[in-house]
């Protein structure tokens, strides 16, 4: 689903962030797979959260690889440029507006986004459905607005796919409206109540 905007749910993701963070001190790697990533706005929105959250020195650990199936084969230039319009950022508070974008001179009405934030944030093209993670080992896994376009036995699938590739005690983060189906509650649990964030259960192999 292309369309999106930056800080789009932050309650989920700041949830997400603030279980993962103490979990993480003191790795040298933190992986983060954001499924589903559109035109880049949610894997940037949790970029920016992280780097607030975590201060310079831990963030430097932080790699977001941002995947979607993009049929239009835009996708990963537009994230690659970090720049984007009025519209789409209409949404940032004022603070972190003023911290991580600049004004593009050459083309009035959008802005670029910093490149320590840029940095964080390599983009591939991936079909879900393959049932192929994107790797392994990751901290978090965010797939939001994708799962509710399959089939309810697909999105099993791509659920069991995502344990597959957490590390131990790895968090899911999906959309508020996609309740985990019941066949899948021996591989996560939901650590919190108001928001669809999962652990992976450390049984799951």
């Amino acid at each position: 689903m292309a369309f999106t905007f930056f800080f789009r749910d932050t309650h989920t993701l700041e949830h997400a962030v603030a279980v993962m963070i103490p979990e993480v001190a003191g790795r040298s790697r933190v992986r983060i797979w954001d499924a589903g990533c559109a035109m880049g706005p949610e894997p940037y929105t949790l970029a920016i959260i992280l780097a607030e959250k975590m201060g310079n020195f831990a963030f430097k650990n932080v790699y977001i690889t941002a995947s979607d199936i993009d049929e239009s084969g835009q996708f990963g230039e537009i994230i690659k440029r970090g720049i984007y319009t009025d519209e789409e950022l209409g949404r940032i508070p004022e603070d972190i507006m003023t911290k991580y974008f600049s004004p593009v001179v050459e083309n009035p009405g959008t802005y670029i986004i910093s490149e320590g934030i840029r940095g964080k944030i390599k983009y591939q093209t991936h079909d879900l459905l393959t049932l192929s993670p994107v790797g392994d080992g990751f901290s978090m896994i965010v797939c939001k607005n994708v799962l509710l376009h399959f089939e309810y036995a697909e999105r099993i699938k791509v659920i069991e796919m995502f344990a597959g590739a957490l590390a131990p005690g790895g968090l899911l983060v999906t959309e508020h409206t996609q309740k985990m189906p019941e066949e899948l509650n021996h591989l996560f649990t939901q650590i919190v109540p108001d928001a669809r964030v999962y652990r992976k259960t450390e049984t799951h192999v």
